[in-house]
């Protein structure tokens, strides 16, 4: 007979749908604020007052605070943080919220090829399937026959999933040489990464924020829920299941992201773009039930 799920595994999946919940709803928001404020102030006001939120959480829980690895972390606020939230709303600037999220949320597959040549990873068949699914997805999206109106959209949106595994990767050659605290490396990666996102928001010219009640709302659904809610969550998600189940369930984020989108700002994808974002969260799924998998020991001749 199987095992029913423990009390704090079922209350992770919980979590876990709730995580979906607030980050899918947050690419509304995000696209509500950068029609108010430029791309990369809100994107610097929001990572200074998430890292606030996060070390005031370091303190409340009596965490060491102190980063363990600077250079390192430092790197990792760059591409992690900085580079996503930063391409991430320049490209919602003019492209719609549902489809930039789910070109952002390409990063797993780009973390299969780097991890493949930066940490000589071996990529499985059904990785395989799922990276040419979703070269056909982004075919889709992109269309070839017309690449016009939201092109740059496009491929900023594609950068910063690339920038996104590529912090990805170096994360995780950090935490194979030294132990890390999670909470305290996220909040000093958040720090870091206000730092560049600060300096380009001030040397680009660019309009005042007007500090509307749509603007100032979403400035705080991404400050709150959106980073301090959701960092609790996912700690608590990380430490009650297998990183392959929370990979798994991080994939509603895109998708819930179109349903709202869709929803509250009338962004309804066209039919190529709804196939191929279709075919991209097919090819998310494929490598989601690999990472699931148990290894198989190699076997020796």
């Amino acid at each position: 007979m199987s095992q029913s799920p423990a009390p704090s595994q079922k209350t992770a999946i919980l979590c876990l749908l709730l995580l979906a919940l607030i980050w899918g709803y947050n690419w509304v928001q995000m696209k509500v604020a950068v029609q108010y404020a430029p791309p990369f102030t809100f994107a610097a006001l929001r990572v200074l007052l998430g890292a606030v939120c996060l070390f005031a959480l370091l303190i409340g829980l009596r965490k060491p605070i102190l980063p363990k690895e600077v250079v390192g972390t430092f790197a990792v606020g760059v591409l992690q943080t900085a580079g996503v939230y930063g391409l991430a709303n320049w490209a919602l600037v003019s492209g719609g919220a549902g489809k930039v999220s789910v070109l952002v949320y390409t990063m797993p597959l780009w973390t299969l090829l780097l991890a493949a040549i930066v940490l000589h990873e071996r990529i499985q068949k059904l990785q395989w399937i799922a990276i040419a699914l979703s070269i056909t997805g982004l075919l889709l999206i992109l269309d070839p026959s017309n690449l016009g109106g939201t092109t740059f959209s496009k491929f900023l949106a594609l950068l910063a999933g690339l920038s996104w595994a590529a912090g990805a990767i170096i994360a995780k050659k950090l935490r194979q040489t030294i132990e890390l605290d999670l909470l305290s490396f996220t909040a000093w990666q958040t720090l870091f990464a206000a730092l560049p996102l600060a300096l380009i928001a001030l040397l680009t010219p660019a309009h005042p924020i007007q500090w509307t009640a749509p603007f100032i709302f979403s400035l705080v659904y991404n400050v709150v829920p959106g980073t301090a809610i959701a960092t609790l969550l996912w700690l608590y998600i990380l430490h009650n299941l297998s990183a392959g189940t929370a990979g798994l369930g991080i994939l509603l984020n895109p998708v819930l992201a179109v349903l709202a989108a869709w929803i509250q700002l009338g962004e309804r994808p066209g039919f190529l773009e709804a196939i191929g974002m279709g075919v991209i969260a097919i090819a998310l799924l494929l490598n989601a039930i690999q990472a699931i998998q148990p290894v198989k020991p190699v076997e020796e001749s």
